[in-house]
């Protein structure tokens, strides 16, 4: 003869099956908002891409120790030669399209800490590195009054003075068709050569839309990927550096530095990659 059940272990089996189908409820709601945000974002980053309106870019400028207000005010005056520079590029490419972006350039933030760099290439390092990220322009944003929505893109200048010859050097890294892009310059005082930041700068926006490097492992300009005009006779020399090189090829051996916004320009292959051809 078996023996009774304990009525409050009966009682306790129903609350218990409660409680596990609204804890996968709330699961499953917490992941449908988490794909329909996901699915949002992909949806407005690819319509950037369709070139029917003017892409907004903020590009705020961190400085990470005292630089000459003559550096900083001349990557300000700088920003609207490169927007009508793209713009031509865009319409050359592109006829009848609007303007492909517009720049707001945002005063120094002081006293930051330098951006994250990644540690490795390793899920784990890239994943840390994205956290690190996230939070470290979060922070720029809040003390610089930067709303992110307001932005289809963001370029962080990250400034510094030169640290050994007086010169101008500018690296960056941005998310592959993303939306944050980072630069670090180390400008000189006279400001000489504040070009080549902003340069950088339209490289790594190429980046957040699409665009891949177009030059190999030494640097050196990919042929014809990295050629701004590949259909040029004779190739050699370029006119111009395409954007996601590095410099203008002037022969088969022999690159430069791009001297200014007219030497540089955005060649078909990045063309096709941001959808400025089809």
């Amino acid at each position: 003869m078996s023996a009774p059940d304990d009525p409050k272990a009966t009682a306790a089996k129903p609350a218990s099956r409660r409680f596990f189908h609204i804890r996968v409820a709330v699961l499953l709601t917490i992941l449908a908002c988490v794909l329909l945000w996901a699915w949002r974002d992909v949806r407005r980053r690819n319509a950037r891409n369709a070139w029917d309106h003017t892409l907004d870019v903020a590009v705020v400028l961190v400085r990470l120790e005292r630089v000459d207000d003559a550096a900083v005010a001349a990557l300000q005056t700088g920003v609207p030669a490169l927007e009508d520079r793209l713009t031509a590029e865009m319409s050359r490419h592109h006829p009848g399209a609007p303007h492909p972006f517009r720049f707001r350039i945002v005063p120094p933030v002081d006293g930051a800490a330098p951006p994250p760099a990644p540690e490795g290439d390793g899920p784990v390092d890239l994943a840390k590195y994205s956290f690190a990220q996230s939070a470290y322009v979060k922070d720029i944003d809040a003390r610089a009054g930067v709303d992110a929505d307001l932005y289809d893109v963001r370029i962080y200048v990250a400034l510094r003075r030169p640290r050994r010859a007086e010169r101008t050097i500018a690296e960056g890294r941005s998310e592959q068709g993303g939306r944050i892009g980072i630069v670090e310059v180390e400008i000189d005082s006279d400001a000489e050569g504040a070009h080549l930041p902003l340069v950088v700068v339209a490289h790594e926006l190429m980046h957040t839309l699409g665009a891949t490097d177009k030059y190999d492992a030494s640097g050196r300009s990919l042929v014809p990927l990295g050629l701004a005009e590949p259909d040029r006779m004779p190739v050699y020399p370029q006119r111009y550096a395409e954007i996601m090189s590095r410099n203008r090829p002037v022969s088969a051996t022999e690159e430069k530095v791009p001297e200014g916004f007219d030497q540089i320009a955005v060649g078909p292959a990045t063309a096709r990659e941001i959808g400025w051809l089809r």
